[in-house]
């Protein structure tokens, strides 16, 4: 039997207590000095170009040395293949859920928005999207983190070179691993100054968008915000059980709050994947599935998107006077928030190309679009935090259909030594 090593509560939390306590400073500032408080946002700014800067090389250099290193190419087609049916099924299963809240408690019921007809709405191709999603037109465009589903799209392809003419033999494998390690040691010194940079931002944001909390939107948010956090508990909880068992449950929970906190700060999936892929190594997921799912995980496993996309198409329905209900409408609105989830790039207030499709493929009119925007900007926080923290626990359920029953207390047993 596997025995977790006992730490006290400090210890095992004390990183993630440090971050709350200075999101909760921020907060009070925020509240208290309003618009003055915008004096802190360069404070913020610092902490999240610091985590832009170095997470594009870093997804390139992960997922290029874990594909690359992978002398077992059948291995690979088994992570990725695991990793999209967990990637639908959380999906489908975040979906149904809000699906069912918005039906019982509908978020537009009572809202008076004044709406602004001259808004001008840009035509949007899905095709055009799909292609700009995965591609880019010229090799700078790589080094952007608004194009993370091309560089990662590379990424794999020139991983897949390196372990064709040669594998772990092969001196660029070699290079790419011990670089991947420089990578890690550089977020862990930038992550020391997450607690002023978190708080700082975290205080600009409530004291620059505060009032908005408390306009028209707050039903919405109010049904929102419990749904993400009840999720976070509760769905998470049973995917780390169904990946480890109890061991799994106490393991997810031991360690994932750093990259949910730092996600519901930051808005952003990619500033948080460092983050992540810390949070992953200490939950037992080998190094070849975290460096391959997690980076994906960042731009196309979206259960909070999913969860906001449907309360926007029924908010929008029930401003317009439209029924939400049906099958039909169900599976149209699960298709869009798939896409939308896909097409987002993972940066703050990255839905809007999202936010524009819900508007035009449901032909609401223009004016609908920042009114969507605005809910999608007040709604955020928690659906990144499912987002970015939910990457983790898909990667122990990926973990658990490769490795088998035992690949938890195997880790603690190889890794840890406490067996009892």
């Amino acid at each position: 039997m596997v025995a977790v090593e006992k730490k006290s509560f400090w210890q095992n939390y004390r990183f993630p207590i440090i971050l709350l306590i200075a999101i909760g400073i921020g907060s009070i500032l925020g509240i208290v000095m309003g618009k003055d408080a915008m004096v802190f946002k360069p404070f913020g700014n610092v902490f999240i170009n610091l985590m832009f800067t170095a997470v594009v090389p870093m997804v390139f250099v992960t997922i290029a040395s874990a594909v690359g290193n992978m002398l077992n190419m059948k291995r690979l087609g088994s992570i990725l293949g695991n990793m999209f049916f967990v990637f639908f099924a959380t999906g489908v299963v975040a979906a149904a859920i809000i699906f069912m809240v918005v039906t019982v408690f509908p978020p537009a019921e009572g809202v008076n928005i004044v709406m602004n007809s001259d808004t001008v709405l840009k035509e949007i191709s899905l095709a055009e999207q799909v292609v700009k999603a995965v591609t880019v037109n010229d090799f700078v465009g790589l080094f952007s983190k608004a194009n993370m589903l091309p560089l990662i799209v590379f990424s794999m392809l020139f991983g897949f070179c390196v372990s064709a003419v040669g594998g772990e033999d092969n001196i660029v494998a070699k290079f790419l691993d011990a670089l991947s390690n420089v990578f890690m040691k550089l977020i862990s010194i930038i992550m020391l100054y997450a607690p002023i940079g978190l708080g700082a931002y975290f205080a600009s944001l409530i004291g620059e968008f505060g009032p908005q909390l408390l306009g028209a939107y707050a039903k919405a948010m109010v049904i929102y915000y419990p749904v993400c956090f009840l999720y976070f508990i509760i769905a998470f909880a049973g995917y780390s059980y169904l990946a480890g068992g109890k061991l799994g449950v106490k393991t997810c929970f031991k360690n994932i709050l750093p990259p949910a906190i730092t996600a519901f700060a930051t808005g952003s999936s990619i500033a948080t994947l460092p983050v992540n892929l810390d949070a992953a190594q200490k939950m037992g997921v080998p190094k070849d599935i975290r460096e391959i799912v997690l980076p994906i995980g960042a731009t196309m496993h979206m259960d909070g998107t999913c969860l906001s996309s449907i309360l926007k198409i029924s908010f929008l329905f029930g401003i317009f006077g439209k029924e939400f209900t049906g099958i039909e409408t169900f599976l149209t609105a699960m298709l869009i928030s798939v896409l939308g989830g896909v097409v987002m790039s993972g940066v703050p207030g990255g839905g809007l190309i999202g936010e524009m499709l819900i508007v035009n493929l449901y032909g609401f009119p223009p004016e609908a679009f920042p009114i969507i925007a605005t809910l999608g900007f007040l709604v955020d926080p928690p659906a990144t935090m499912v987002n970015a923290a939910g990457d983790s626990v898909s990667a122990m359920m990926v973990t658990r259909l490769i490795e088998g029953k035992e690949w938890l207390k195997d880790y603690f047993i190889r890794e840890k030594n406490i067996v009892k």
